[in-house]
């Protein structure tokens, strides 16, 4: 509760210089030349509050130049303040929360909490796992389609119920490795093809790989130093250290807060979704301002405008 109370929430020249100390340590920097460090701070009545020129480019900027804050009219303190709670709330938060707790429009808020989730996205693509790690594999389905399928994956007609298991549903591929980060994407459709391309950009192949008995996993299996799978339809859900009970305990959560908090969810926003509950699991072992800081520095080099929200991204 203590960090709720960080002056940098309610104030805006706190907010300006925490955010400042966050992003330069060694001092401010110019974001349009990246080669003008000791800029001149512009001050006085003529200039706005935390005004930096670069004497290199000699062009202007603040610290919200090259993030996902740049050119927005809400005040700081509130970004940084909406930034913490989607940090620190483990199931996140709904925009229509955010909207009454700030005193913001609803649309500002809708549209804040996807800049705050680029911002959350993990830029760092070296492969996880290595020889002593174990990775966790496995694909839930949640919400319906947009577009609905008239066969299922294999291509056989469906039954006269309509639909044939999750054909018709958003499909879910995620990645644990124990005691580290997970991974999720947003898959058209979970194939052998879908779930080996994967598992190849993403996994060390000297990783221990843990899965479910689907047979999803039979060919991608056959490329990792170990592939071992429990079956779960046989009520097996753990001999020893082989178990998926980790990735089990992430779609939990992810459904707990997709349903019970943001409810409804767009497919073509879902791996923004999935952006931020990764974060959060990925930072768990860290306090709640260390998480926030892990988000404020993700800002730098990301920009979301309103029209790129709508942009597919299925993998």
């Amino acid at each position: 509760m203590a960090d709720a109370l960080n002056p940098a929430f309610t104030d805006e020249a706190a907010a300006r210089e925490w955010l400042e100390q966050i992003r330069w340590p060694d001092g401010a920097h110019c974001p349009h030349c990246r080669e003008g460090h000791n800029p001149v701070k512009l001050e006085g009545k003529a200039h706005r509050p935390g005004l930096y020129q670069c004497r290199n480019c000699r062009k202007q900027f603040t610290v919200t130049v090259g993030t996902v804050y740049e050119r927005s009219h809400i005040p700081l303190h509130k970004w940084l303040y909406a930034t913490y709670l989607l940090s620190t709330s483990k199931k996140g938060m709904s925009a229509h929360q955010l909207h009454r707790m700030l005193g913001i429009t609803y649309k500002s808020a809708w549209f804040m909490a996807h800049r705050i989730r680029e911002a959350m996205t993990d830029t760092d693509d070296t492969p996880m796992g290595g020889p002593e790690s174990t990775i966790e594999a496995d694909e839930t389905y949640f919400g319906q389609k947009a577009e609905k399928a008239t066969v299922t994956t294999s291509g056989r007609p469906f039954t006269k119920g309509g639909r044939t298991g999750p054909s018709n549903k958003r499909c879910v591929v995620s990645l644990v490795e124990r005691g580290g980060k997970v991974r999720s994407f947003h898959v058209r459709s979970a194939t052998k093809a879908s779930i080996m391309a994967v598992l190849s950009s993403n996994v060390d192949p000297r990783s221990q790989l843990n899965t479910d008995e689907s047979r999803l996993y039979t060919d991608a299996g056959k490329a990792f130093n170990i592939h071992e799978t429990v079956n779960h339809s046989a009520k097996e859900y753990a001999r020893g250290r082989v178990h998926t009970n980790t990735i089990e305990g992430y779609f939990s959560i992810f459904k707990r807060g997709m349903k019970g908090i943001y409810q409804h969810c767009a497919e073509k926003h879902l791996h923004r979704y999935l952006t931020e509950f990764d974060f959060r699991y990925s930072n768990r072992q860290i306090g709640d301002t260390e998480r926030t800081v892990e988000a404020l520095k993700g800002a730098e080099g990301k920009r979301l405008t309103y029209r790129r929200i709508g942009e597919w991204a299925i993998a």
